[in-house]
C-alpha cells in the first residue's frame, strides 16, 4: 500500500507524476477535508513560503517527514517537529545560482530603469514623448550584503564581475578573501550604495532592516530583497520609499505574501517581482527531485539526502 502524503504546494507536473505514481497524494484541503485524511498522512510535501501551518501539523498524529521545496524553514515549527520527532529536509545549492542571478536583475532592473523604458517601446511612445530618465551606473557601486551563505556568496561573486567592492556582515567573521566583514549592519548600509538581503528568515532576523538601516543607505541606496519578506520593517520601506530618503528597492519577497502594500506597488522607485527567484524550469525540476528523493530515502528507511531536523 502506498504512503499518504499531503501535498500543501504545487509542483512541477513532472514531479507531481513522480509522487502519484510512488504515493497516494492528497492535495491542498480545507479543514473539513482535513479531518478525514488526517489519520492517514505520513508526509507532507510543500512549499518554503507555505510551510506547515502548526495547526495543521497538529492535526496529523501519524506525520513522519516533511520535505520542503525550498531552503525557507522559517514557516515551519522546527522545535515542535523535533519534539515529535518529524524529520525536516530541504533543497539547499540547487537554486542558489538562480537566486543570485534574480538579486542581479533586480539590481540591474532597478538602477537603468529597465522596466520603465520597456513600458516607453511598448507603448509606442518612442519619438513622440520625452524620454524615461537617465538611469544610473551599476559597475563599480559598493555592495553590501546581509547574510554570506551560499546565495549571498554567489551574489558577491557575480557582482565581482561588475568591478563592485564587496562588503558583508553575518553572524561571524567568515574570513572570505576580497569581501570585508562589517560587523555593525547600519554600518555596512552607510558604507555601500546597494544592500542585497541575503539572510534567512525567521523570528532571530525579523525586521533587521529597519528605519535606521535604511537611513544609513541614504537618498542615493537601493535595497534588494531575495530573501524573506519578514527581514525588513515593511511599513518602514514604504515610508522611505514615498519620503525620498531611500533611492530604490528591488524586491522578490514580501512580509505579507501574497499582499504587497499600495506604496510599494505604486512607487516608481521600486521593481517587483512575485516571490520567483527560484522560478525556472531547470531549477525548480532539480528541486522537486531533491524533495521526491527525500521521501523516497525516509519511506525505504535510508538516510535522508538533505535533512535540516
Amino acid at each position: 500500500m502506498k504512503p499518504d502524503i499531503l501535498l500543501l504546494e504545487p509542483m512541477m507536473p513532472e514531479i507531481e507524476k513522480q509522487l502519484d505514481a510512488a504515493y497516494t497524494v492528497h492535495r491542498a484541503a480545507t479543514p473539513g477535508q482535513l479531518e478525514k485524511i488526517a489519520g492517514l498522512i505520513r508526509g507532507i510535501a510543500t512549499g518554503g513560503g507555505t510551510g506547515v501551518p502548526r495547526a495543521v501539523m497538529d492535526r496529523l498524529p501519524h506525520l513522519e517527514i516533511i520535505a520542503i521545496n525550498g531552503i525557507g524553514t522559517d514557516a515551519v515549527d522546527l522545535n515542535e517537529a523535533r519534539r515529535r520527532g518529524i524529520h525536516v529536509t530541504t533543497t539547499p545549492g540547487v537554486l542558489t545560482d538562480d537566486v543570485a542571478d534574480m538579486a542581479m536583475g533586480l539590481l540591474l532592473s532597478l538602477l537603468r530603469g529597465l522596466p520603465a523604458a520597456d513600458r516607453y517601446v511598448r507603448d509606442g511612445a518612442w519619438g513622440s514623448s520625452p524620454p524615461p530618465p537617465l538611469g544610473h551606473r551599476v559597475s563599480g557601486r559598493r555592495l553590501g550584503i546581509l547574510g554570506m551563505g551560499h546565495v549571498g556568496q554567489a551574489v558577491a561573486t557575480r557582482a565581482r564581475a561588475f568591478g563592485m567592492p564587496v562588503s558583508y556582515t553575518d553572524r561571524r567573521d567568515k574570513a572570505l578573501p576580497g569581501y570585508a566583514f562589517v560587523p555593525d549592519l547600519p554600518a555596512l548600509a552607510h558604507h555601500s550604495d546597494v544592500l542585497v538581503v541575503a539572510a534567512s528568515g525567521g523570528a532571530g532576523s525579523r525586521h533587521l532592516v529597519n528605519r535606521q538601516v535604511l537611513d544609513a543607505l541614504g537618498p542615493d541606496g537601493v535595497l534588494i530583497n531575495v530573501a524573506r519578506g519578514s527581514v525588513v520593517d515593511e511599513a518602514a520601506l514604504v515610508a522611505a520609499l514615498t519620503d525620498g530618503t531611500l533611492g530604490g528597492a528591488g524586491l522578490d519577497v514580501f512580509e505579507h505574501e501574497p499582499d504587497v502594500p499600495d506604496g510599494l506597488r505604486t512607487s516608481p522607485r521600486t521593481v517587483l517581482q512575485p516571490h520567483r527567484a527560484s522560478a525556472t524550469v531547470e531549477t525548480r525540476l532539480a528541486m522537486g527531485n531533491l524533495v521526491v528523493g527525500n521521501l523516497a530515502a525516509h519511506f525505504a528507511g535510508q538516510p535522508l539526502l538533505t535533512p535540516v531536523v
